[in-house]
């Protein structure tokens, strides 16, 4: 008895069915999927939890140090002159100012109801 390999096509059916059983993909013609990187665990959560999320901007420190600061001289608990001086926002601050400037000279918003939009249209 002579024994004969078998042909492509019954490995390749053979393969297939394999792959079906134990859920692998099944690939003949060695193409590359990138299954290899996507079966690695995700990397992103692991990292995201390292560093410490913080929603916290210079603008709602101040606001949170300050309300803080005038609760607590408000109660009596700590002396003013302990605590110092209020903090400012700078970048803030500044933003108001040149808005007043802006105001004086007429080039700031108009008011509701007076803009580009509201005036173009029917005119009566």
């Amino acid at each position: 008895m002579v024994l004969v390999p078998p042909s492509v096509t019954r490995l390749q059916a053979l393969q297939k069915t394999a792959s079906q059983i134990f859920m692998t993909t099944f690939n003949p013609t060695n193409a590359r999927t990138g299954n290899k990187v996507l079966r690695q665990r995700l990397k992103g959560p692991t990292i995201s939890d390292y560093y410490v999320r913080t929603n916290i901007t210079v603008a709602k420190f101040v606001k949170g140090f300050n309300k803080m600061r005038a609760a607590l001289i408000e109660n009596n608990t700590v002396d003013e002159r302990a605590i110092g001086n209020p903090l400012v926002n700078f970048e803030e601050e500044q933003r108001i100012k040149e808005n007043e400037v802006r105001r004086r000279r007429g080039k700031g918003p108009p008011k509701k109801g007076q803009g580009k939009r509201a005036t173009s249209g029917k005119k009566r």
